[in-house]
């Protein structure tokens, strides 16, 4: 090991990825990609391929036990990872879960934790058949591994974005985030004084989003039924902003986004202006909404527009010409990752 010293904030999550891999080379012809999208990609049967996916959750990072009960991190460890098969236009099958937990957790937390765990197996009918149990010096570390499938000819990589394709989004987007504000407010009024009870009147929708959020699997059926193939697709986990870059970097392309035309839900929009939050940066940076982000066509155009679950948010525009959002005035400012980075010191 030399001498030199990289910090990890310097490369990003994805920078660290992309510097730890450069050197491997795929060997065997079943992996038909590997590294660089929401899931690899391998041979599968006849017309199918098969998707495999994992994701870590681990406590005082990505969740807060003050506040999120185990049931609910159980069922959102696996909605996390389903979403990263629906970006890829896929379907999850089946689950490992692997469990590194300290002495702290009687046997009935992490009973409470495996009930959240099948339900959401029964809500997206995926199996659970395998994984791993160890200790933990402190906290809890929670990772799952997803396998599905995808028709061969309809998987959908970050990749695929062409000049004017039109970017789209489902659903609405600054919940998860907003949510996670309120959460985080009433866990320090407690800590200041326990007797205290939380206020979270009025904040029921923000708060699912945040505590027990959903993939779209109806998302990949409505597409079908419109007989629309994404050019390119990625779960929004990171943020709006980061995912676009991400979409445009992977596909050598450049972009144009609507501050106007964001999908804001009224409870989002009311709570970010209640903590001088501007609705449209808590859309743009904060996270974990795990709505879907994809690119069509302008020939499918006609097929999303009258579809209550998808916004046309912006376009594809050449590489040449930036990543931009354009705000209300016309005014193009430079798109930013400001959202979640694993590895900021200030997260």
């Amino acid at each position: 090991m030399s001498d030199k010293r990289t910090e990890l904030e310097q490369l990003g999550e994805f920078g660290l990825i992309d510097q730890l891999t450069k050197k491997f080379e795929t060997k065997n012809p079943e992996t038909l990609f590997g590294i660089g999208d929401d899931a690899a990609v391998l041979e599968g049967k006849e017309d199918k391929v098969r998707l495999v996916s994992t994701d870590m959750l681990l406590e005082g990072i990505h969740f807060n036990l003050m506040y999120m009960p185990l049931k609910h991190l159980g069922y959102k460890a696996v909605s996390v990872n389903v979403s990263d098969l629906c970006a890829m236009n896929g379907k999850a099958e089946q689950i490992t879960v692997s469990l590194a937990v300290s002495n702290r957790f009687p046997v009935e937390a992490l009973e409470e934790l495996y009930e959240g765990i099948r339900a959401a197996c029964e809500h997206y009918k995926v199996d659970l058949i395998g994984g791993d149990t160890t200790s933990s010096v402190s906290g809890l570390i929670l990772s799952i591994s997803v396998i599905g499938t995808a028709s061969k000819k309809d998987v959908v990589y970050r990749s695929g974005a062409k000049e004017n394709d039109l970017l789209v989004v489902s659903g609405d987007l600054g919940g998860a985030y907003m949510g996670l504000q309120v959460l985080e407010r009433e866990k320090e009024v407690f800590k200041a004084n326990p007797n205290i009870q939380p206020d979270l009147d009025g904040h029921d929708y923000i708060l699912q989003r945040q505590l027990k959020p959903e993939a779209r699997v109806d998302v990949i059926d409505i597409l079908k039924e419109l007989e629309v193939v994404p050019t390119s697709m990625i779960d929004i986990s990171d943020g709006l902003a980061s995912e676009v870059l991400h979409l445009c970097k992977a596909s050598g392309v450049g972009c144009h986004v609507y501050d106007e035309k964001l999908p804001i839900d009224a409870a989002t929009s009311t709570t970010a202006l209640d903590f001088n939050i501007n609705p449209n940066t808590a859309a743009m940076n904060g996270g974990e909404d795990y709505e879907l982000l994809f690119t069509i066509g302008q020939s499918d155009y006609e097929k999303v527009a009258s579809n209550p679950n998808f916004t046309v948010i912006g376009h594809i525009t050449h590489q040449n010409d930036g990543m931009y959002l354009i705000d209300r005035n016309g005014a193009a400012v430079e798109l930013k990752a400001q959202g979640w980075n694993h590895f900021n010191k200030e997260d």
